[in-house]
């Protein structure tokens, strides 16, 4: 009987679970490059932000590229409304006005994480690869 085994069991026995990591946290992993805190800059787009212990305190300013994503599914980027299908060129052209290649994603809480991480997919195809959330620091 060789080591490991365990008799009457054909020598399966342990050696055959693997420990698998859930799925949530392989995406998180791969989707969020980075996580930041910031205080509402925006406030004309009503969003509620998942909240964080503070993480990395940044101050958004106009020349950041920022898309908020409501939980009526609207996009905005800065203050002004686009559809879906306009925002990778909008963004594209924003970055080179911008000289920058970070896109700041603000998305509701009541958005589920599936939207959130199918926009970011949608975008990554497109190019858009360094995406920072902003969350609001827990109180």
């Amino acid at each position: 009987m060789g080591m490991g085994m365990t008799p009457g069991k054909g020598g399966k026995g342990r050696m055959a679970e693997i420990n698998v990591t859930p799925l949530v946290d392989v995406m998180l992993v791969l989707l969020v490059i980075f996580m930041i805190t910031a205080p509402l800059l925006l406030n004309g787009i009503k969003l509620e932000l998942p909240k964080t212990k503070e993480v990395n305190r940044i101050n958004l300013t106009s020349s950041q590229i920022i898309l908020s994503y409501t939980r009526t599914s609207e996009y905005f980027i800065g203050k002004d409304k686009f559809l879906l299908g306009e925002l990778v060129p909008i963004i594209k052209q924003k970055f080179a006005d911008n000289k920058t290649d970070v896109l700041y994603l603000r998305a509701d809480y009541a958005i589920t994480y599936g939207k959130v991480a199918a926009l970011m997919s949608h975008l990554k195809k497109n190019g858009i690869s360094q995406i920072a959330l902003v969350t609001e620091t827990a109180k």
